[in-house]
């Protein structure tokens, strides 16, 4: 993507080259030296076998020279080894000055110009990108959903969303990732959706419209919405049986057209007065017509 140019590494990488060569003859020198002392004292070493030829003192001599120079070597080995390791490390500091993408994707974001002086931050401390990057044949989209809808979420299901740039195109993303934790300030559970996007209609930073599949683990009763009434004191429906009424508190959930469901102590086949009021107070003797099927509590 882009090429920088520092004189200064390159400076370095010259240095620690010199350093090398530097090293590589110095043990080739010792190497050397070694073999031909070595070659001394073995011949000393022969000559010493027939007794007068060689004085003690010189082989003794001839053997610490041969001790010193394995000495040498191996100290001149170990700096040409740190001069390697030098030279790879700026050999590999000057590699950083090619910047390469480390994956496919669109240059969405160029904050520098050829010729333009970069580093590693800007004057304020706060580092400043030279381009920002993004692979766009897979996005993410975060779903806040709300608490209440928690239970039916599960991993791999489809989920379907649109996007205002493409009102009439419909996208789908499938669950990757649930946080299992619900925000104390929005009480919303966060949930990843990972969106293949082939045909890069799609970008990042869209504001996406999701249409979330909502579930409950068990069958739930649905009674019209009209039945529900709502004091200051109590929500609660008025369910006839056997010809008198009462109430049976409950809990409002979902709406679905003219239904809602509840929560409480009612049974699927129940009677309950269609439209539920607090002039009906418990025990008031009723006559019970069918009206509708929404007359009727049903399970959904």
């Amino acid at each position: 993507m882009a090429q920088l140019a520092a004189p200064e590494i390159a400076a370095q990488r010259a240095e620690a080259q010199s350093k090398l060569q530097g090293a590589e003859a110095q043990r080739g020198e010792a190497e050397a030296k070694l073999a031909s002392d070595e070659s001394t004292y073995q011949r000393l070493k022969a000559a010493s076998a027939t007794p007068g030829v060689v004085a003690g003192n010189d082989l003794e001599v001839a053997q610490r020279a041969v001790e010193a120079d394995r000495a040498r070597v191996e100290s001149v080995r170990e700096g040409a080894q740190a001069a390697r390791s030098a030279l790879k490390s700026a050999s590999e500091m000057e590699g950083y000055l090619q910047v390469r993408a480390p994956f496919d994707g669109v240059v969405t974001e160029r904050n520098v110009h050829p010729g333009a002086l970069v580093g590693p931050a800007s004057g304020s401390g706060v580092g400043v990108p030279i381009v920002r990057v993004e692979k766009t044949s897979r996005l993410r989209l975060l779903v806040p959903v709300p608490e209440k809808y928690v239970a039916g979420v599960t991993e791999g299901a489809n989920v379907q969303f649109s996007v205002p740039a493409f009102p009439k195109q419909a996208f789908s993303g499938k669950v990757a990732r649930i946080a299992h934790s619900v925000d104390v300030k929005t009480r919303t559970m966060p949930v990843e959706l990972d969106v293949t996007n082939r045909d890069g209609h799609l970008a990042s930073g869209m504001f996406p419209e999701v249409v979330w599949p909502v579930s409950r683990a068990q069958p739930t009763l649905f009674v019209p919405t009209s039945a529900v009434a709502r004091t200051t004191e109590a929500t609660f429906v008025v369910r006839i049986r056997d010809g008198n009424t009462e109430w049976v508190n409950v809990q409002a959930g979902e709406v679905d057209g003219k239904q809602t469901e509840v929560f409480g102590d009612l049974r699927d086949g129940d009677d309950v007065a269609v439209r539920g009021s607090d002039e009906l107070r418990p025990g008031t003797h009723v006559t019970a017509r069918q009206s509708s099927a929404d007359a009727k509590g049903s399970g959904k």
